[in-house]
């Protein structure tokens, strides 16, 4: 089934734009223009830009959005810390839109963001990694110009949401290269005073049905929804809903048993789900087209059942870094690309790690039948010294996973959802944020989402006893050493990480049975070009215990650990780290740029080995 509205139908001319691909697939309209390309753009180091007048000013430099100025693809290629950055551009607005209203969509700016357009405040956001829109109705119409202003505030340090950014001058360790700015496209619609917001899909495998969630805006006395799910053979199923009396209308649509096809990483089948609003008179006022699959996530004992069956998730950290993009992949290309490598080093998924990744990669993710967690970025959140110049953690953590959640609710790939990473904290007897804070996400992870299981924190610090799946972070190099630190899964005592890691100890509430899974290992150390160019003695790189001596010891070394975990037949998944280099880190399996460093028929063929957790002759 072709991907619905054609990109290059939706967007003319964008052959010379960068990202020109209509950039939210899961809630798409027919009628959009891509703003991505040649901005006006100052940088604001004091942040006294208001005070100076840029609002009204024209700026000195140029910027190729949506890349951010960090990086080389942007045009400015400046790593330096940006305290504020202004963006501007004159847009005319497209006549055929009359009658409708226009919508502003920024999908994602870093970190805190005001826009105004034609020198009125229209919005203000505050979160790098999620999605905010501006109603422009009563600021400009169709066939007038408007000239819209972007500023982006990114604080150094201190207590905002930045992943793997570095806090540092320079990238060190396993953190990299900041982004400020506008990093994902920025584009334009028209909508009608009442319109369809996005829906929420929620698969029923048992009744094969979907129950959709509408969310509307405006006035809806006397509209009605009208839904279609679609596959290759046609109209599946329909349903019409009055929105008289729901702020949300919903409504269930069951397939007939004979078009019911399940989604699994052998078989990504994907339904189309084609909405209408109609308004008082009969009138269509507004169109959208979304993708749904049909599976369940469910959990029993200590497996992880995906439609009823235990599927091993062979894993792999995927940071979502390029060497010219930073965050944001050159084109959407790179994005499907990850994924393939992925496929063909034997992995069927991935903790996408430390980032809220742009929506397309989870679409091409649903379309490719690869498994995802979902995650935030605030890697190493922490409340007092150990916290003070990292991410502490906030009320603006749950507002801004509350939005991802939204964002990415519908998407079949994502089979779990980990709202923080590494948590630590000095050990006190008293109750701290961080413990507010996690508790928090995961109890609006739960609130937000029953279809799905929620980790509350991915490696050191479980704060939740109610968590769903509990894991553990090793990079133990030796697997002998580690099958013995990963022994006792099956007695109910699995590797808990440590709680004396000096000078600021960290506690985890006891593990209680859940379903369990080695979610960090391997970061095998290896670069070899890096190692004949210079000599063992003289690596300047960064990765996990020491480098082995060839590539056949890497791949006897890789074999092993993963064995270890394949052998288990308590353990759901594991997750290898990592997809790729990201500069100085050089534990991936690929190197920063793709290109392959390992025989990955090898990788493949270690981890196509059958998981115990998935034999039929389990008790």
């Amino acid at each position: 089934m072709p991907e619905p509205h054609s990109e290059t139908a939706m967007a003319p001319e964008t052959s010379t734009l960068p990202r020109p691909e209509y950039p939210r697939p899961g809630f798409a309209r027919e009628d959009w223009l891509n703003l991505n390309g040649t901005w006006e753009f100052a940088r604001d180091p004091g942040d006294s830009g208001l005070e100076r007048g840029l609002v009204t000013a024209e700026l000195p430099e140029r910027i190729l959005v949506p890349f951010c100025p960090e990086s080389e693809l942007s045009g400015i290629g400046d790593t330096d810390f940006h305290q504020a950055v202004w963006y501007r551009r004159t847009v005319r607005v497209p006549e055929a839109w009359a009658g409708r209203r226009v919508i502003l969509h920024f999908g994602a700016v870093d970190h805190d963001a005001t826009v105004w357009v034609n020198g009125h405040e229209v919005a203000r956001h505050s979160g790098g990694f999620t999605p905010f829109s501006a109603d422009l109705g009563d600021v400009v119409q169709p066939g007038q110009a408007a000239v819209v202003v972007v500023r982006a505030r990114d604080s150094a340090r201190g207590p905002q949401a930045r992943g793997k950014q570095s806090t540092e001058y320079a990238n060190h360790s396993c953190v990299y290269t900041r982004t400020t700015g506008i990093w994902q496209t920025v584009w334009m619609e028209p909508v009608a005073a009442t319109h369809l917001q996005r829906p929420r899909i929620t698969p029923n495998l048992a009744a094969g049905s979907f129950h959709v969630t509408i969310p509307l805006s405006g006035s809806r006395v006397g509209h009605r929804v009208r839904a279609e799910v679609r596959d290759v053979h046609g109209v599946a199923v329909s349903a019409a809903v009055s929105a008289d009396f729901d702020l949300a209308p919903h409504l269930t649509l069951t397939l007939p048993g004979d078009r019911r096809r399940p989604w699994s990483p052998e078989d990504p089948h994907l339904y189309e789900l084609a909405l209408e609003l109609v308004d008082p008179a009969g009138a269509v006022v507004d169109r959208t087209v979304s993708t749904a699959g049909l599976r369940s996530v469910t959990l029993d004992g200590k497996r992880v059942l995906i439609n009823g069956k235990p599927v091993f998730q062979r894993l792999v950290l995927d940071q979502g870094w390029y060497p010219d993009g930073l965050m944001t992949a050159p084109d959407d290309a790179a994005l499907v690309r990850d994924i393939e490598l992925s496929l063909a080093a034997g992995f069927n998924g991935a903790r996408l790690h430390q980032k809220v990744f742009e929506e397309r990669f989870l679409h091409h993710a649903d379309r490719l039948g690869y498994l995802v967690w979902g995650e935030f970025g605030d890697w190493g959140a922490a409340t007092g010294p150990v916290g003070q110049d990292n991410q502490q953690p906030t009320a603006g953590f749950v507002a801004q996973w509350l939005e991802a959640l939204e964002r990415d609710y519908s998407h079949p790939s994502i089979v779990g959802w980990c709202p923080l990473n590494e948590t630590r904290q000095e050990l006190t007897d008293r109750q701290t944020v961080l413990d507010d804070v996690t508790r928090a996400m995961f109890l609006a992870t739960k609130a937000a989402d029953a279809s799905r299981p929620v980790l509350d924190a991915s490696g050191y610090s479980h704060r939740v006893p109610e968590t769903d799946v509990y894991d553990a972070h090793c990079y133990e190099q030796d697997p002998e050493v580690f099958r013995r630190l990963m022994a006792g899964l099956d007695r109910d005592a699995p590797l808990v990480n440590p709680q004396d890691q000096a000078p600021h100890s960290t506690w985890s509430v006891p593990y209680r049975g859940q379903p369990y899974f080695c979610s960090e290992f391997g970061g095998i150390w290896w670069n070899p070009d890096e190692a004949q160019a210079l000599g063992d003695d003289r690596l300047v790189s960064w990765g996990y215990g020491e480098r082995p001596d060839s590539e056949e010891a890497f791949h006897q070394r890789f074999a092993g650990l993963t064995g270890v975990l394949l052998d288990d037949p308590d353990m759901f998944g594991y997750c290898y780290t990592q997809l790729t280099d990201v500069f100085q880190e050089q534990n991936g399996i690929y190197r920063f740029d793709r290109t392959s460093k390992l025989d990955v028929t090898r990788l493949r063929a270690a981890q196509q080995r059958p998981a115990a957790f998935e034999s039929t002759d389990r008790p």
